[in-house]
């Protein structure tokens, strides 16, 4: 049984259809990128795969089961990092791992994880006061904190310094390492490149293109050993209704 079934899903909020008859498949321990441009409907199916939104209509299942109706069953294996995260702005960075460690069966060291993250000098400090970069990475922290099989992470080093990105690459690549499935939304070529299996690239709400990065190269028409960046630019300009041309 595939982590993840996607199967034609639609998301619409009044008149307008953000996700347009979506289907995607994401097996065990893989990385997968879900790529696309502001609007291609990137949000709408993460919450639907979070159980945040029910779809309008097609189906979305996490081993199987309903994001939706089983929420409380998969929550303890699920971890979801936000792209805007919004915590307790009193509570300490050591207090609020502490917190959401308290919800699992069998958490994580909320210690190990602020060493890991880089947050060991801020520990104490409430997340009101913690730069960008330190609460998106304490956003990381809590969604690992339940030890989940399956993380879904939304802009993952959006506002992180060098350093600091390359922190984060490598708890991922101990992720996939340790069998964790991954769903990664990013904007940044070169993360998903070094990180992901493979791609799924959204374009007006539908899927363009999908497949590891030298299928994505391929498909837009580009020499072999061409980058990810090139793909995604040429595949995003080229509608699926559009000429040989593009638009």
């Amino acid at each position: 049984m595939a982590t993840i079934e996607i199967e034609d899903l639609q998301v619409r909020y009044r008149r307008t259809v953000a996700v347009d008859g979506v289907s995607m498949r994401v097996a065990a321990s893989e990385v997968v990128g879900l790529l696309g441009p502001n609007g291609a409907g990137k949000s709408s199916t993460i919450e639907a795969l979070a159980g945040l939104r029910a779809p309008t209509s097609g189906s979305v299942r996490v081993w199987g089961l309903d994001p939706v109706t089983d929420r409380r069953r998969l929550r303890p294996a699920v971890g979801v990092q936000l792209q805007e995260s919004t915590l307790h702005g009193s509570l300490k960075v050591d207090e609020l791992l502490t917190l959401y460690a308290s919800f699992y069966p069998d958490p994580r060291d909320p210690g190990e994880l602020v060493e890991e993250l880089g947050l060991t000098k801020v520990r104490r400090t409430a997340f009101d006061d913690l730069s960008g970069g330190q609460q998106q990475r304490l956003s990381i922290a809590i969604a690992l904190v339940g030890r989940p099989r399956l993380v879904v992470l939304d802009e993952l080093t959006t506002g992180l310094d060098p350093r600091a990105r390359r922190r984060v690459w490598a708890l991922v690549e101990r992720l996939r390492a340790d069998g964790v499935t991954v769903l990664l939304v990013s904007h940044a070529m070169d993360e998903v490149e070094r990180l992901c299996d493979r791609v799924v690239l959204l374009v007006d709400g539908r899927v363009r293109a999908e497949g590891a990065v030298a299928d994505l190269v391929r498909e837009a028409g580009l020499p072999p050993g061409s980058g990810l960046e090139d793909a995604y630019l040429a595949l995003v300009g080229r509608r699926p209704d559009a000429g040989e041309e593009g638009e």
